[in-house]
């Protein structure tokens, strides 16, 4: 499990470093329609992701 969660949380860390390069209100913190979901995504799993190392 740990190994699928790593990976989801760098899928979503690609896709919203991807968005974020093209679009100006991403980047200046005012996240767009489209951005706010994929950041949103990869808030969620990164806070997972570091919780579950906290564990260990």
């Amino acid at each position: 499990m740990a190994d699928d969660l790593h990976a989801r949380y760098m899928q979503a860390s690609d896709a919203w470093r991807t968005h974020r390069k093209g679009c100006d209100p991403c980047r200046s913190g005012r996240h767009c329609p489209a951005g706010a979901p994929l950041f949103e995504r990869f808030a969620r799993l990164q806070d997972a992701y570091t919780q579950r190392l906290r564990r260990r």
